[in-house]
């Protein structure tokens, strides 16, 4: 098991754990899972896109998702898009610095 460098950071269990979401339009999206960080009382996953051209396991933008909804073990079971760009900065900084000892940011 992956373990995070950071008290606020909850890594992959396995690296490479793809997950299938819904957007508002109805078409589903592949995102690998890259982490979760609780960043000012709340909680924010960290994602990248899949596709045939980017695998899971390869490296590109990141997708922010705020954890709106958890099930009674306090696992997440709904995500919203963050577009406050403010929020967003902040909470990458945090995902930055917890995964740093996982990921290599340029």
């Amino acid at each position: 098991m992956r373990e995070g460098s950071a008290p606020n950071f909850c890594p992959p269990v396995n690296e490479g754990d793809v997950f299938e979401f819904e957007d508002e339009k109805g078409d589903v999206v592949s995102l690998e899972f890259l982490g979760l960080v609780l960043h000012n009382e709340r909680r924010y996953g960290f994602f990248f896109p899949v596709s045939a051209d980017e695998p899971a396991l390869s490296s590109g933008e990141v997708v922010l998702l705020e954890v709106t909804d958890v099930d009674e073990e306090g696992q997440p079971t709904e995500f919203e898009f963050v577009d406050d760009e403010a929020i967003a900065a902040e909470a990458f900084a945090a995902f930055r610095k917890a995964a740093k000892d996982l990921y290599d940011f340029e």
